[in-house]
């Protein structure tokens, strides 16, 4: 059996998945990049390492295999065991172990294990759907105002001979006037219509540019583990069981006593950037216990429990 797929389905949820006797392959979440040289935008993903001093059966990867495969979890261990002892057997000959959508593995010249991630993989799940792509240059039509000196005038000419009756010198001079207001009239509107035309285009880019850094996309079943970096939180805890997150505050309270009656340490964190308030089972030091406690409530209470991981600030 080949225990890669099962690690790389818990990647997708976990950030650490440990391979006992072997070493853990972890996850980094890295922000949405821009490479100017090329104008590409690279949406968020996690960025995959290995580190080979983390051995220690943590249960999480022979339970999962224990539970696809149904077989039991002594089995699953054992076949765990078979699978690293050839993989061993594999670098040691000097070859390159590959894993499928997770990367490979092999023993460099001073005979240290060097890891190669997989780049065509976005563990990420908040990217779903997200791909990398190569946005144009956007040209800006460059609108110049040429000031037009006039040199000569052409004059009014009267006839010697004949004296202009005085209405005829007040229509040239009508008609001088509006050709002149309508010259300088049509240089106004061309100026106003340029810097019209500019202002609309810089808040179409606008836009759009806001548009990219603050696309978000909603799966309908959320992950069982969320990564989040906040300033401060009601208590130090970092892992946290999450009931539900609610728009109203009102049915967010309803919820909170419910499993206050329970008799579960429950509380209400203050809302997310969507404007949801969570309602948490309660919060625990270590992810070990906070395992255990998300296993017990999916099987006596709400199977769609899920764990909120908070990066605190220090």
């Amino acid at each position: 059996m080949r225990i890669e797929q099962h690690i790389s389905q818990l990647l997708y949820r976990y950030q650490c998945v440990t391979v006992p006797g072997f070493g853990a392959f972890l996850t980094e979440n890295r922000s949405a990049q821009l490479v100017q040289d090329t104008n590409t935008f690279y949406p968020p993903k996690k960025v995959l390492s290995f580190n080979f001093h983390l051995k220690n059966n943590d249960g999480l990867l022979a339970n999962h295999i224990s539970l696809c495969e149904k077989i039991d979890y002594d089995k699953a261990v054992a076949l765990i065991e078979e699978e690293v002892t050839a993989w061993k057997f594999s670098i040691q000959k000097s070859e390159t172990l590959t894993l499928k959508n997770i990367g490979k593995l092999s023993l460099n010249s001073e005979n240290s294990l060097v890891f190669e991630p997989i780049d065509n993989l976005n563990y990420a799940t908040d990217s779903f759907g997200l791909t990398s792509f190569i946005s144009p240059k956007i040209k800006r039509e460059v609108y110049k105002k040429e000031v037009e000196k006039l040199e000569e005038k052409t004059p009014i000419l009267f006839t010697p001979e004949k004296r202009t009756s005085s209405w005829m010198k007040y229509a040239a001079v009508f008609a001088f006037g509006i050709g002149m207001a309508g010259f300088f009239g049509n240089q106004w509107y061309e100026k106003k219509i340029a810097n019209e035309t500019l202002l609309v285009e810089k808040a179409v880019q606008q836009k759009v540019e806001n548009k990219i850094q603050q696309a978000t996309f909603f799966i309908e079943n959320p992950i069982p583990s969320v990564t989040l970096t906040v300033e401060e939180e009601p208590n130090s805890y970092q892992y946290h069981i999450v009931a539900g997150a609610y728009k109203e505050i009102s049915n967010a309270d309803r919820a909170l006593q419910s499993l206050l009656d329970l008799g579960y340490k429950a509380k209400k964190i203050s809302p997310n950037k969507h404007g949801l308030y969570p309602i948490l089972y309660g919060s625990y030091a270590t992810i070990e216990e906070a395992k255990f406690a998300l296993q017990t409530i999916k099987e006596t209470h709400n199977k769609d429990a899920w764990m909120l991981v908070l990066e605190l600030e220090k």
